[in-house]
């Protein structure tokens, strides 16, 4: 089939609006072309400019929230290098740090926690730990006795801490100190 079989149906059809074009009116005429205009930019503007202008009002909020991004990351990984470039800790000093930090933290007494060291673990028994308290010692472990978190079975206190009417946490950590 040739090309000229293809286009045979639209022929008619154009034949057809072009009539009605040649008997409309001027006024009527150029009403049509003002609706189609409207249409063209109406259709333009939802297309092209509006999601355009949505993104460039959002930029400046963008911008802040990726710059708040890299100032964090930058200080982790300044934190990071500071932590790599502590001198080597002995397996002895890495046992007094993190039992002078339970002491520090959680008190002298053994109700809210005990720790129990075994060589290169340590396992530190909790009882109504507030999550404050045990955040900031899990901070102090990690930078002054290089103990890192093995295991961790934590469940949240029945009872309420006196000092800040909340509860806390029940369970066990165990940490693994440097080796000797």
């Amino acid at each position: 089939m040739s090309s000229a079989s293809n286009t045979a149906p639209a022929l008619p059809v154009m034949e057809t609006l072009q009539g009605y074009w040649r008997q409309m009116k001027p006024g009527e005429k150029r009403l049509i072309l003002t609706t189609s205009v409207l249409l063209l930019i109406a259709l333009i503007w939802l297309l092209a400019l509006a999601p355009a202008l949505k993104t460039l009002s959002q930029a400046p909020e963008q911008h802040r929230r990726l710059d708040a991004q890299i100032q964090a990351m930058q200080s982790m990984r300044t934190e990071a290098k500071a932590l790599q470039n502590q001198p080597k800790l002995g397996l002895e000093e890495a046992q007094k740090a993190l039992q002078s930090s339970v002491t520090q933290r959680f008190g002298p007494s053994p109700n809210s926690a005990q720790l129990n060291i075994a060589g290169e673990r340590a396992t530190l028994t909790l009882k109504n730990a507030q999550p404050k308290e045990l955040a900031a010692w899990l901070t102090q472990a990690r930078v002054n006795a290089r103990a890192l978190p093995s295991e961790v079975k934590l469940s949240r206190s029945a009872g309420v801490s006196t000092s800040t009417n909340s509860p806390g946490w029940d369970g066990s950590l165990v940490l693994n100190l440097p080796r000797k």
